[in-house]
């Protein structure tokens, strides 16, 4: 006789988005190239998949931070003074090297205090329910992160009011907050780059509307932290000019090459998270040699080889860009490192995935949930050292593409 735990395995992979993902896998088998192994990582974005040497353009490591020798030895380091895990909540105790890069975090940004957390989901995850209560309402832009998603989801499931407003629409958004009221405090959440597209919201525009309707801004900036605005400080900064009515969440682990995220802000909404954010107070801490490995990653951010990384990394986005353009694809993206070629259907963009694989380099090919049905995207992330022969090289398998794979107009 069947378990009962067998039995829902079952019924998960014949339903719902189990059944739609599992029919692909299914299908396409040779062409899925998801829950992939690098069985090794050499120099230059050089790796080994499924026993093939291919260059890769799926790191969201944009300045080539994570084989950094400066970032390496502070990690060492980390682990000689701290060990591999400090072994505790931080709600009960950390060590000095959390305080230390919180402390430095925010001095970099330009705001009051930060809290780091292990990832981005889990700080998005704690932080919206954590800013919000039954008197108050959320809004969420229907693109946003999946993370801001599902903190909207536990924040509902205890009675906060959420909706979502249409993608980018400052109008909308304007008109959900009038329809919301009466409301204690509103907290309108957006992504600082769309990850899966790589453009940019209007942030001027929904932080004057947020402003005009008593509402705080909530911006996830995961994939701008580190490549955008003076010092990759992100996108906040750069188009609002301060934080007096913003809170934002960043990356440690994407531009960072480290580990975590966090959340800044003014220091006692920050005080007011650490007692009210479950992810904080019941998950475990970043381990602290990377703790240590964040100092070096500042150190390099806040001195003049920044410069010369983002240089480089901008190159490289204007040179694949302008090539994919040219190669007759509809893109988006293009002002930050992630760019998105448009191929549509499900099952071309599989094939399309497949088919820069096997020409040597490794691309994501996104499919619905993670884009809307039907819009398949192939997505590059453009790193500061791949190198012109290597973005070249692709660009030459994409105008091969052309000529394999049917793409939307």
């Amino acid at each position: 006789m069947d378990a009962p735990l067998d039995r829902w395995i079952a019924g998960a992979r014949t339903s719902g988005i189990g059944k739609f993902l599992n029919h692909f896998a299914g299908r396409f088998p040779d062409t899925h190239l998801k829950d992939l192994d690098f069985e090794t990582m050499g120099p230059g974005r050089e790796v080994k998949i499924q026993g093939r040497n291919v260059v890769n353009f799926g790191s969201d490591s944009f300045l080539g931070l994570d084989t950094d020798p400066r970032v390496i030895a502070a990690l060492l380091r980390g682990i000689e003074n701290w060990g591999a895990h400090s072994g505790a909540s931080r709600a009960f105790a950390g060590v000095k090297s959390n305080r230390v890069a919180e402390e430095r975090l925010a001095r970099w940004l330009g705001v009051e205090s930060t809290v780091i957390f292990p990832s981005v989901t889990l700080a998005n995850l704690g932080a919206i329910p954590g800013f919000t209560g039954k008197q108050d309402v959320i809004l969420v832009d229907e693109y946003a992160h999946n993370s801001v998603q599902e903190g909207a989801k536990l924040a509902r499931g205890s009675g906060v009011r959420v909706d979502t407003f249409r993608h980018d629409d400052v109008d909308d958004l304007a008109g959900k907050l009038r329809g919301s009221r009466p409301y204690r405090n509103a907290l309108v959440c957006v992504d600082g780059v769309y990850s899966m597209s790589g453009t940019l919201p209007p942030l001027a525009d929904f932080s004057d509307v947020c402003r005009d309707n008593d509402a705080v801004l909530y911006v996830d900036d995961a994939h701008g932290t580190g490549v955008l605005g003076p010092q990759g400080v992100g996108t906040v900064r750069t188009a609002l000019g301060n934080y007096d009515n913003c809170l934002v969440v960043g990356s440690l682990s994407k531009a960072f090459s480290c580990y975590g995220g966090f959340v800044a802000g003014p220091r006692d909404a920050i005080e007011m998270l650490k007692m009210r954010a479950n992810t904080y107070i019941f998950g475990g801490p970043v381990p602290p040699c990377y703790c240590d490995a964040i100092c070096a990653v500042l150190d390099i951010l806040e001195g003049g080889e920044y410069v010369r990384l983002i240089d480089r990394l901008r190159v490289n986005v204007r040179h694949f860009t302008a090539g994919a353009v040219a190669r007759g694809f509809t893109v988006s993206g293009g002002m930050t490192p992630i760019v998105a070629l448009h191929v549509g259907d499900e099952a071309d963009t599989l094939r399309a995935g497949k088919f820069i694989f096997d020409c040597g380099y490794y691309v994501q090919s996104v499919i619905f949930p993670a884009v809307p049905y039907h819009a398949g995207v192939l997505r590059v992330q453009l790193n500061a050292n791949h190198s012109d022969q290597q973005i070249n090289g692709l660009l030459g398998a994409l105008a091969e593409l052309r000529a394999t794979v049917r793409l939307a107009a």
